[in-house]
């Protein structure tokens, strides 16, 4: 995910009245906002400095299906969010077209100007507060390796550690992840066995689980592939390089 602060950028037909008066009362609540016109040079030039998207419907205007496109792809690749504003037949038509974890919030007009800015203040603070990012349990019973990993994805994702397979299967008994990072080889119960557990329970076995592994050679590689997790990582992985999977995983499984 870009590094971006707290922004919005507002995209129309064209910086009508009911616009400006929108920015304007965002920017008194303390969140920088600007307006860009419905290009994808436009939207390519400031989707990645961007936290929040509000996409205005001039009544019966049609977005251009490329810029509807392109800006959709990038949100997903990015982490967007987008809140739209039209009439009601306009919104459904958008709805129609776009994946509803997209969209934020949806706004008929009239709008409801101190709504409005309210639904984008708690968006911010939910941000904020990491309650979009993905969460993702590391499984280890390397206490050290744990900590760094840690440290490596904590500002993306939500990070969960238990160092025994034990301790997993209880932690997930309660919680839920989007996916697990599971250590191959682990004392007591093993990635493998731990594995064969959560498979074998309706509540976890949907799990994505990558395997964490410190054997490179031919044949370790293949009995963890022969377990068919989603995937594995070496534990020689540098940091930029995991982030960078990770990213391309969450971005092919939205």
């Amino acid at each position: 995910m870009s590094e971006r602060n707290n922004r919005m950028i507002m995209i129309g037909k064209k910086e009508s009245f009911v616009i400006r008066v929108l920015m304007k009362k965002t920017k008194e609540a303390g969140i920088d906002c600007e307006y860009f016109p419905c290009t994808v040079d436009a939207v390519n030039a400031n989707l990645k400095s961007c936290s929040l998207i509000t996409l205005y419907l001039e009544e019966g205007y049609s977005l251009p299906a490329d810029v509807l496109h392109f800006m959709t792809d990038n949100m997903i690749e990015h982490d967007l969010k987008m809140i739209l504003i039209g009439e009601q037949q306009d919104l459904q038509a958008i709805c129609d077209q776009v994946s509803g974890d997209l969209i934020a919030a949806k706004f008929a007009r009239p709008v409801d100007n101190e709504l409005f800015v309210q639904t984008v203040r708690d968006h911010f603070k939910k941000i904020e507060e990491g309650e979009f990012k993905k969460r993702i349990l590391i499984v280890d019973d390397d206490t050290q390796y744990l900590s760094l990993v840690r440290e490596w994805l904590r500002d993306r994702y939500k990070i969960s550690l238990a160092n025994s397979g034990l301790q997993a299967i209880k932690w997930l008994g309660m919680n839920k992840v989007d996916l697990i990072l599971l250590d191959h080889e682990m004392p007591v119960t093993s990635g493998p066995q731990v594995l064969e557990m959560l498979r074998s329970d309706p509540e976890t076995r949907s799990i994505p689980v990558m395997f964490l592994t410190g054997k490179g050679d031919k044949e370790s590689v293949m009995a963890v592939v022969a377990l068919r997790p989603e995937g594995y990582f070496l534990k020689t992985i540098q940091r930029e390089e995991l982030r960078e999977k990770l990213k391309e995983y969450f971005t092919l499984h939205k």
